[in-house]
């Protein structure tokens, strides 16, 4: 497995990356803003010298076409679950394959796609129309109106977040001439009816929040230009932004909301129903799952009028507005246990979470005013995700799936009570030589934090295992068993071990494993990453010498921090569209909507400690730093490629090795089509062979 020209080629391209060391120690958090003009020709030219510099390395490695290629199949693949919406009788798919790069949106009749023998028909070729119009042209969904035919589809140019709405007909396939349209904006639009929409859109100066979100929605009825469309509701521009959505009963009834969110966690939600919107008797951490049976179906991230914090709750919807409404109970979570998702069926409420980081189904059903809990029959040990429900459908779909079983698409029937498989996808990897673990590390404070370890079931614990560790830690994102081709063909059939922490900041045990790590208190979400880090060397998993991590968005700020806190740790660190400037995080794009997470630079308390772990500012140069690689894309409209730009520079300037590249296309996702995700993955796995396999 080692290969000793891969090696020289790593190290002539950082001795030609890392001159200009005079002066280094003096640089501020001021230097090279010139790198955050995203499109500005001298940035780009810088971009594309890194590019440069960096591809020589990695796509020269004799390993890199084989990896690439690996990639290219397991990206392209026809052996995928083809997911979607439930919606009047049809099961919407966007799919995307070697010959539909940019993919099809298409539609199968649902009882063909229940019984695994789909019927698509293809409702728009996003490679087509971007030939037609010369355009760069992602898909990012659409919004339907029951009872039509007509959909308000989103398109991105290159993956952005900003996206501009056109109305289209599923029956002609045609957009609709003369219908509406949404300029380019970061956007929401949601059908009042068949004349009438509710948007939520940049209206001009002062309707975009801080956060670059909109601040008004205004209600638009067909014919009249978008500048004539008339406000119903207005947020301070110290808010993160306004959303527009539609709740929908088991009956068809549609109810029109808004929701504000006043920082990321905290939200305000609004009736657009009536003459004027009618706020909806719920406390700021909360979030509304939908309506079943005339009933408010929400759960609870803070305690609130005697139901405990995670909670599944539901009142009746006609009490939205009440003082005191009448509340039941669904569900209260235990310590180890938590909510991810709920779905509405037509005969029962369903709610997929977790038991230690392990999926269920729970199933609630009412009888006037009692509900009724049970537990789907569904195998154990990985995760569950919807994947498809209606509240005017019986059926609903769920996958399953872990670390070494492929993904498994289930029906719920007979009221969602009971799973039969549609479709188990093959193995993208033999699994047979390998083993799944969980283990537990203990952090700073003693709490036990979990970790899966997927191995070779003969490893021998000799501290010598090539092993890649990766976690996000944040915005209560949790991250349970999943499959991955990628892993099992690049990684663990090259002799690698893979490891998910589930650290503070995610979601995995609820709100309050999420909150832990808050602002100021940030640091325990650090310190459980690094005690899992010791925990593997400990175990006899790995070593520093052979341990990578890896990290993306606000995973990527974790990776900045654990290289400046613990660097003597890794000897490699995958660095993707990430914070670190967390001084100036806040004016970048959809930086200010993070305050909640991370504080506010502005706030001298909340300062001065993100003064303590910003990667930028706090790099040194250490003789036991390890050679990260930092990858971001231009068209990131969320997290600025201005990060990891300006991170590069000065590592560069501090005579630091680094690799970088960065996708000219892409959006947050890094990506703006699967021949490039393809290859970003090629890169990051034969930087991860350079470091911890030779």
């Amino acid at each position: 497995m080692r290969k000793l020209a891969g090696a020289a080629l790593l190290l002539a391209a950082l001795l030609l990356g890392s001159c200009n060391t005079a002066g280094a120690m003096a640089a501020s958090d001021q230097d090279n803003l010139w790198l955050e003009e995203i499109e500005g020709e001298r940035a780009l030219a810088w971009v594309r010298d890194q590019n440069a510099r960096s591809l020589a390395v990695l796509e020269a490695d004799s390993r890199y076409p084989q990896l690439y290629a690996d990639a290219l199949a397991i990206a392209n693949s026809r052996d995928r679950l083809a997911l979607g919406e439930v919606r009047e009788g049809h099961l919407y798919n966007f799919w995307q394959d070697e010959t539909q790069v940019r993919g099809v949106w298409r539609r199968s009749p649902l009882a063909d796609y229940t019984r695994g023998e789909p019927r698509w028909e293809t409702l728009l070729d996003i490679d087509a129309l971007a030939h037609a119009e010369n355009a760069n042209w992602v898909f990012k969904g659409a919004v339907c109106l029951d009872g039509s035919s007509r959909c308000m589809l989103a398109l991105s140019d290159g993956g952005r977040d900003a996206i501009t709405w056109r109305e289209f007909d599923t029956t002609s396939r045609r957009f609709v001439e003369g219908g509406f349209v949404v300029p380019t904006a970061k956007s929401s639009v949601a059908w009042v009816d068949a004349n009438t929409l509710n948007v939520a859109t940049d209206w001009g100066e002062g309707s975009m929040t801080a956060s670059g979100y909109p601040a008004i929605v205004k209600r638009w009825a067909r014919g009249a230009p978008l500048s004539e469309a008339v406000e119903i509701l207005r947020a301070p521009l110290s808010d993160v932004g306004v959303y527009v959505g539609t709740l929908q009963d088991t009956d068809g009834r549609l109810v029109p909301i808004a929701t504000q969110a006043q920082t990321f966690f905290e939200s305000v939600s609004w009736r657009l129903d009536a003459a004027s919107p009618q706020r909806f008797n719920l406390p700021p951490r909360a979030t509304i799952r939908g309506l079943f049976q005339g009933q408010l179906v929400f759960s609870l991230e803070q305690a609130w009028r005697g139901l405990p914090q995670a909670a599944l709750a539901a009142y009746p919807l006609a009490d939205a507005g009440a003082e005191n409404p009448r509340t039941s109970l669904l569900f209260a979570p235990g310590p180890r246990q938590s909510i991810e998702d709920v779905a509405v069926t037509r005969d029962a409420v369903l709610a997929a979470g977790y038991e230690n980081v392990r999926g269920r189904i729970l199933r609630f059903t009412r009888a006037g005013a009692s509900w009724t809990q049970s537990v789907v029959d569904l195998p154990q040990n990985g995760s569950v995700n919807f994947a498809g429900a209606s509240p005017t459908e019986a059926a609903a779909f769920a996958v399953f799936r872990d670390f070494l079983t492929p993904d498994t698409l289930y029906a719920l029937e007979d009221g969602a009570a009971h799973a039969r498989t549609v479709r188990a996808l093959p193995a993208q990897f033999d699994s047979a030589p390998y083993i799944t673990e969980q283990y537990e590390a203990v952090s700073s404070d003693g709490v036990r934090v979990p970790y899966f370890v997927v191995r070779r079931r003969d490893m021998p614990f000799n501290g010598d295992n090539p092993t890649l560790l990766w976690a996000y830690g944040g915005f209560q994102l949790s991250y349970p068993p999943f499959y991955s081709g990628f892993v099992g063909r690049m990684w663990l059939a090259h002799g690698g071990v893979y490891v998910i922490a589930n650290i503070r900041g995610g979601g995995e045990f609820g709100p309050a494993w999420h909150q832990a790590g808050l602002r100021t208190n940030r640091q325990i979400i650090f310190d459980d990453f690094y005690a899992v880090q010791r925990d593997l060397v400990e175990r006899g998993v790995t070593s520093p010498r052979r341990l990578g991590i890896m990290g993306g968005s606000n995973g990527g700020l974790l990776m900045g921090v654990m290289l400046n806190q613990h660097p003597e740790m890794v000897n490699a660190a995958v660095v993707q569209v990430p914070l670190l400037d967390m001084l100036r995080y806040d004016q970048l794009l959809a930086g200010a909507s993070w305050v909640d997470e991370y504080g506010s630079p502005a706030n001298p308390e909340e300062r001065a400690f993100l003064e303590t772990i910003s990667p930028l500012q706090n790099l040194r140069p250490r003789p036991d730093f390890p050679t990260p690689f930092v990858l971001t894309s231009t068209k990131d409209d969320r997290v600025h490629p201005g990060h990891a730009r300006r991170y590069v520079a000065r590592m560069l300037a501090l005579g630091m090795p680094v690799l970088y590249y960065e996708n000219i296309d892409g959006g947050h996702a890094a990506a703006a089509n699967l021949n490039e995700a393809a290859r970003r993955r090629a890169l990051e796995y034969t930087y991860l062979m350079q470091r911890l396999v030779d």
